[in-house]
């Protein structure tokens, strides 16, 4: 069973219960639906870091107010700002099967959050070998909406990243991004290595961390 599979079985809830042949087979068959629909693209910018008090950062001309954020990007003095997307075929994918078939549009849902995940661990991954040979090192991505870091702050982000343009990534008037399989997040850079998991907190058993979210 592969990294994304795993993943999916983990978003649907059977945490460390062995999946049934019947959902395992619905599950490789998302997989392999979204496989012919998605259109993955990625956008980032690197800013320069400042902090401003604690909890308090400026980011190019992004103001955030964080305890939570800050804990993360304490020690970096540049972030990766970043937009990315499995595209509106996906949408389109899952919204047919909410119509038809509830049992696969719920396990298309965890499929596609698996794929988009898998997609970022990917891109970021490849990031960090770059920056490496710089001597730089990356923190963990967090987004708006983890802890105290307010989803509000998607708007401002997706303006800094002109990622309508640049991707059709875009957000409704209650902070859902449009497509709906898409994320915006933040990846702290630092000269000093740290031992975190691409992924953050939540695959993280390292619960004393001092950089990790809450």
């Amino acid at each position: 069973m592969n990294t994304r599979t795993k993943e999916a079985i983990r978003y649907l809830g059977y945490g460390r219960h062995a999946v049934d042949d019947r959902t395992l087979a619905m599950v490789q068959e998302a997989f392999r639906q979204l496989d012919q629909v998605a259109d993955p693209k990625i956008i980032y910018r690197i800013f320069e870091l400042s902090i401003q008090d604690k909890n308090c950062l400026k980011i190019g001309k992004l103001l955030i107010e964080s305890s939570n954020l800050y804990r993360n990007l304490n020690g970096c003095d540049q972030v990766i700002l970043l937009g990315a997307t499995l595209g509106i075929g996906v949408d389109m994918l899952m919204k047919r099967y909410s119509l038809t078939d509830m049992a696969q549009a719920v396990v298309l849902q965890a499929a596609a959050a698996a794929m988009l995940e898998e997609y970022l661990d990917d891109w970021q991954e490849n990031k960090a070998l770059e920056l490496e040979e710089e001597g730089k090192y990356l923190r963990p991505r967090f987004s708006p909406g983890y802890g105290d870091f307010s989803i509000h702050h998607q708007e401002t982000i997706l303006r800094m990243l002109d990622a309508a343009k640049r991707i059709g990534l875009t957000m409704t008037e209650s902070c859902m991004l449009t497509p709906t399989k898409s994320v915006t997040a933040l990846i702290g850079i630092s000269v000093t290595k740290i031992p975190c998991h691409r992924k953050g907190c939540e695959s993280c058993d390292k619960t004393d961390c001092r950089f990790r979210r809450d």
